[in-house]
């Protein structure tokens, strides 16, 4: 069965400053925690799918995955970057037409181009999925995975309360946008390299 090291890599991997926090805490500041949920269930969901696709096919996945490096990854990149231009070119919600956090669906289907819970779900495939099966990995996964997201989510969520005022929430939208753009230069120089 699963060790505590798991534990400790889902939970260290899930919580720090990645695509979907960013994404998630802007989410939050943006539209509150409630109406982020989705958007989190949807990234849980998502990396679990992750997690069981690498799980299951993990000898083939390897192989595929060098292949197709490089092309994910700057899928992933330019996602990201016009992400951070949306983020960055974004105001208030009640300023906006019918504004709208990312949904269940998009926040699944966002990690397949989210080069981070890609290295996350291959490790903990190599790393666990000899070990216990692949089910058990994957909602142990998604039960670590959640609480570290939601606090993303609600740490925006209350943030969002102290940004009312047009230009602050503006002067934090520029600092995750640019935020994101600095984690999406670094993969894109990793891979590159």
């Amino acid at each position: 069965m699963l060790d505590p090291s798991f534990f400790s890599y889902v939970t260290v991997m899930s919580i720090t400053p990645g695509p979907n926090n960013l994404l998630l805490a802007t989410s939050g500041v943006n539209f509150g925690l409630r109406r982020t949920l989705p958007m989190a269930f949807g990234i849980m969901l998502g990396c679990g799918i992750q997690t069981v696709i690498t799980g299951l096919a993990l000898e083939g996945l390897l192989h595929w995955m060098g292949a197709i490096r490089l092309p994910l990854t700057l899928a992933g990149c330019a996602y990201l970057l016009w992400l951070s231009w949306k983020i960055f070119r974004s105001s208030a919600p009640a300023l906006r037409e019918s504004p709208r956090p990312m949904s269940v669906l998009n926040g699944a289907l966002f990690q397949a181009v989210n080069p981070k819970a890609w290295l996350m779900a291959s490790n903990v495939a190599l790393l666990y999925a000899a070990d216990s099966p692949v089910m058990v990995i994957m909602l142990s996964f998604m039960m670590m995975n959640l609480p570290c997201i939601l606090v993303w989510a609600a740490l925006g969520d209350r943030l969002g309360q102290h940004l009312q005022v047009n230009w602050k929430r503006q002067l934090f939208n520029s600092v995750m946008a640019l935020s994101l753009v600095v984690t999406t230069l670094w993969m894109l120089i990793d891979v590159l390299r």
